[in-house]
């Protein structure tokens, strides 16, 4: 797992059930804002129908010289939730800040498990925690065609 990833999972196991809530909300509250290009174009995200709230998400590698392989090129990840959706927002924060900046392959190690490790299974639904293992999904999948296109 990413160490910037990891670092988030370790947060989440060192406090109490009741405390992962609070961190979980800390999270929301931490997703960026999208950048311009995107505010304008919302068309240009992908939705996340696995979450209960309008998620969407979008992925972008950086662009390197051509002997660069783009595996080995660095991720943006981008995503947005409403407000009024703290649960999902604050997995789409975790999922930002977890994995923007990593290379390729790395992001498309993460285990697809991630949501699980926070040890949230008790406080949020199981609906929800689909929700994140779907965010994690799409995120992979634009970035295993963006590196093969």
């Amino acid at each position: 797992m990413p160490p910037k990833l990891a670092d988030v999972v370790d947060d989440f196991a060192a406090v109490s059930e009741r405390e992962r809530l609070q961190l979980l909300l800390e999270f929301s509250e931490g997703l960026p804002e999208l950048p311009e290009r995107y505010r304008e174009h919302p068309e240009l995200l992908e939705p996340v129908p696995e979450c209960q709230s309008p998620v969407f998400v979008v992925t972008e590698l950086e662009d390197a010289d051509d002997a660069t392989p783009a595996l080995d090129r660095t991720v943006r990840v981008f995503a947005t939730a409403p407000r009024e959706a703290p649960t999902t927002r604050g997995f789409a924060g975790i999922l930002v800040e977890g994995l923007d900046g990593l290379p390729a392959s790395e992001l498309l190690a993460v285990p697809d498990d991630v949501s699980d490790r926070l040890g949230l299974a008790r406080a949020v639904s199981p609906l929800r925690l689909r929700g994140m293992a779907g965010m994690l999904g799409r995120i992979k999948r634009q970035v295993r065609e963006s590196a093969s296109a």
